[in-house]
């Protein structure tokens, strides 16, 4: 049984913490099942390298489409798929983020992940064009990008003030020359660029991460809550304005404009019954693409 069939996640039962963004993305796959009706939801996931995310997503019985620049992440993608006998749900596509519409069909994706990317690539507002681009009406872009101002904290946690200075006073939020990094963003940069540059309409923003790395390991150790209660605290700060844009990563959920759909999400009638769309009970299982 997958989560599909009302079984329990994979995102949480691989071992990956049960987090907001976590939470955020499951509601709007589901979402999304609601839109689709019986027909498979299209999950396109740029940048998603070996599988991160979309090997724990297949395993819930989603069509997964991953586009890389990287043919070894790519190989590494196909190998952990096979290992976890969803090869059939997910298809690997070496593409750039930038030109994404060359690789994938514009408007093909109901659900759309941008995560750990647009902190890499070299034209950002192209790439969060693409991304919209790449979204069906009605779907939605997940971005989840590194944070300016919780990289500046934690530079100065760590006594390191003149890479806080840097991350604050640059252009791209780098930490310096040799930064791994294109850029970070604050959140008002990453709504601009959703917003006006994409033409997207976002519903949620929410941090992820916001006690990372300020809780040493011997603190958590000592606690009897431990990670559990770690968990606990970022879920209550992910959405509190005041804390969430210093976190180590902002995550922010935006919806492609559909005039199609009813206020709330829901489409109108798909049927000359009038009737909306059901949920099904269990997806076909066909390649995107």
């Amino acid at each position: 049984m997958n989560a599909l069939d009302g079984g329990p996640s994979p995102l949480v039962e691989s071992g990956a913490p049960d987090t907001a963004v976590h939470r955020a993305l499951r509601d709007e796959l589901a979402q999304a099942r609601r839109r689709r009706g019986r027909e498979p939801v299209r999950v396109l996931d740029v940048g998603g390298g070996s599988g991160a995310w979309a090997v724990p997503l297949a395993v819930e019985g989603y069509n997964v489409t991953v586009v890389d620049t990287s043919p070894d992440a790519l190989a590494a993608l196909s190998g952990r798929a096979r290992e976890a006998g969803v090869s059939t749900r997910i298809s690997a596509v070496q593409g750039d983020a930038q030109s994404l519409t060359d690789s994938v069909p514009a408007g093909g994706a109901d659900v759309v992940l941008g995560h750990g990317l647009l902190e890499v690539v070299d034209d950002v507002a192209a790439t969060v064009g693409q991304l919209a681009a790449a979204t069906a009406p009605g779907g939605a872009v997940s971005a989840l990008v590194a944070g300016r101002h919780g990289a500046a904290l934690a530079q100065a946690h760590a006594g390191r003030l003149a890479q806080a200075r840097a991350v604050l006073v640059d252009p791209a939020g780098r930490a310096g020359p040799n930064d791994p990094l294109q850029r970070r963003l604050s959140l008002a940069a990453v709504r601009g660029l959703l917003e006006s540059a994409a033409g997207l309409s976002i519903e949620l923003v929410q941090g992820d991460g916001v006690f990372e790395g300020w809780l040493p390991a011997a603190v958590l150790e000592a606690d009897p809550d431990g990670s559990d209660g770690l968990a606990e605290l970022e879920s209550i700060v992910a959405a509190t304005p005041e804390l969430l844009v210093l976190a180590a990563r902002l995550h922010v959920l935006a919806r492609r404009p559909d005039p199609d759909l009813e206020p709330g999400g829901e489409r109108g009638a798909a049927t000359s019954s009038g009737e909306r769309w059901a949920p099904p009970g269990e997806l076909p299982h066909q390649p995107y693409g």
